[in-house]
């Protein structure tokens, strides 16, 4: 264990992605991963800060830690950061009127919010919304504003639930970036400021967090880059030709099966 020792030392607080990291989502509700209910107890059990960091815009945070409550984790809804809330304050701040291109399991969350006359689009992971008549409305509400913006809740590739792999709100984010002639402002991983925040929460400077998640790119990369170190699980959306193709070398933790489930590792006391 001298190798975990040198990678965790000076670490004083943990970040865990949640999808593909502590459960597969499914239409039923998903499944814990293997081992991953055990983990997070020993994590809180140890002198280490926890906070979940999660993309997660098909539910409310309410439902979500409601849902992982039922599995068995030890979790609450204020050790939770989720982009929703961040997002609403921002139009507060702006003066932002969006059109919606939402699930509608989070469309409550934005109840307080004007949507009349829109200014701006908000996209995050609307699952079946996203069908081309809903897609051409955002498309069509951007083109005619004179400074269009468009704020993405996130802007994974794509997920995994229990049925399979799933596009993510960044291939539609990336179409109509593409197609409108914008750059979408990311409020969720990898933004630096979505990351500088969690820390602030968790009072710990980046070089003493950790970030554990399946994807490479937006729990590793975006942590990397604000100076974190993260650690990628062989569990949820990892593949090892994401690796490589970004020629990327992360320290990696196996893949869970209920014959050697994910806590066996996370041995981080």
């Amino acid at each position: 264990m001298a190798a975990w020792g040198e990678r965790l030392a000076g670490v004083r607080g943990v970040l865990l992605d949640i999808s593909g990291v502590l459960y597969d989502s499914g239409a039923d509700g998903g499944v814990p991963i293997a081992g991953s209910v055990e983990a997070v107890a020993r994590l809180k059990q140890s002198r280490l800060k926890v906070r979940f960091c999660t993309n997660e815009s098909q539910k409310s945070r309410g439902d979500l830690v409601r849902l992982l409550q039922q599995f068995g984790f030890d979790i609450s809804v204020d050790e939770v950061t989720a982009p929703v809330s961040a997002a609403c304050q921002i139009l507060r701040e702006r003066g932002l009127r969006p059109h919606l291109l939402i699930h509608d399991g989070i469309r409550p969350e934005f109840d307080e919010i004007d949507t009349s006359n829109p200014n701006c689009v908000v996209i995050a992971d609307a699952g079946e919304s996203f069908s081309y008549q809903n897609l051409n409305k955002a498309f069509q509400v951007l083109m005619e504003l004179e400074n269009p913006v468009l704020i993405s809740l996130g802007k994974g590739r794509y997920y995994k639930e229990t049925s399979g792999l799933m596009l993510d709100v960044g291939a539609y984010m990336k179409a109509l970036e593409y197609a409108c002639g914008v750059e979408a402002e990311v409020v969720g991983k990898p933004s630096p400021e979505f990351f500088k925040s969690v820390l602030r929460e968790m009072g710990v400077e980046a070089h003493q967090a950790l970030m554990i998640g399946d994807d490479i790119v937006g729990d590793v990369g975006g942590a990397q880059r604000c100076g974190m170190r993260g650690l990628q699980v062989r569990t949820g959306k990892f593949r090892h030709r994401s690796c490589q193709r970004l020629h990327q070398s992360v320290p990696v933790i196996q893949d869970s099966t209920p014959e050697r489930p994910v806590n066996e590792n996370w041995n981080l006391a």
